[in-house]
């Protein structure tokens, strides 16, 4: 049976969770305020289902999804109103996000779904983006059958960005997910590294990481560039 964590549980929500359970979720109910002494007492949550539509302190939000606190496992999924739609922070650390109103059975689909991906992403060894090759199990890279030598944060930040290729990642995002909230050295860093990467995963035959201006950046297949003889 899945362990899901209902933070900020309003009346309103409160059919969705017996409906959840009716689906063969157990479900746990809590405010904000105590939603870090669940994760931080090493309680098993396989689902972080956080409720936004009172518009919790952002601050706390932020806390609460430290990537530190929360296991590779944990689906972490938000509910909001339509219109909270076009302010919701896109730097959260957020799996998908539900929008009211929802049946349980939608809920309940979507959990599954992003539970499915954990799971994934954890049994498969080999993350692969056109010629490069990233291998969790030896923590190793490789361009066609080139291995690439990374320092550690570099092998995190490409294997985030191979986790999510094809999607804009911003440099809050990476700064959360590789460097952690506690990190002040700002998206220059991530910008140094990215540099770095390009360097050594790039050539003049391929192409991985595009920049979003002003907004981070993403990793795509890459492509082949034909060499002109000079």
């Amino acid at each position: 049976m899945s362990e899901v964590l209902l933070v900020e549980a309003t009346e309103e929500l409160q059919s969705l969770a017996a409906g959840l359970e009716d689906a063969g979720f157990h479900v746990t109910a809590c405010p904000l305020g105590e939603a870090g002494d669940h994760l931080s007492d090493g309680d098993l949550v396989d689902v972080l289902l956080l409720s936004l539509i009172d518009e919790p302190d952002p601050m706390a939000v932020r806390d609460l999804l430290r990537v530190e606190r929360l296991s590779p496992r944990s689906a972490v999924l938000a509910i909001v109103r339509s219109e909270q739609l076009a302010t919701l922070d896109p730097t959260l650390a957020l799996d998908d996000f539900i929008v009211l109103p929802a049946s349980h059975e939608e809920v309940s689909s979507r959990m599954q779904r992003e539970l499915r991906h954990k799971a994934a992403d954890e049994t498969s060894d080999q993350i692969r983006c056109g010629d490069l090759t990233i291998d969790q199990a030896s923590y190793k890279v490789f361009l066609g059958n080139r291995s690439i030598d990374l320092t550690f944060k570099e092998y995190e930040l490409i294997r985030f960005m191979a986790l999510n290729q094809d999607k804009v990642c911003t440099r809050e995002m990476l700064l959360s997910r590789v460097w952690g909230y506690d990190f002040y050295g700002g998206g220059r860093t991530v910008d140094v590294h990215i540099r770095r990467l390009r360097s050594k995963i790039e050539d003049r035959g391929h192409t991985f990481i595009e920049t979003v201006r002003n907004v981070g950046y993403r990793l795509h297949a890459g492509y082949s560039v034909p060499v002109t003889p000079p």
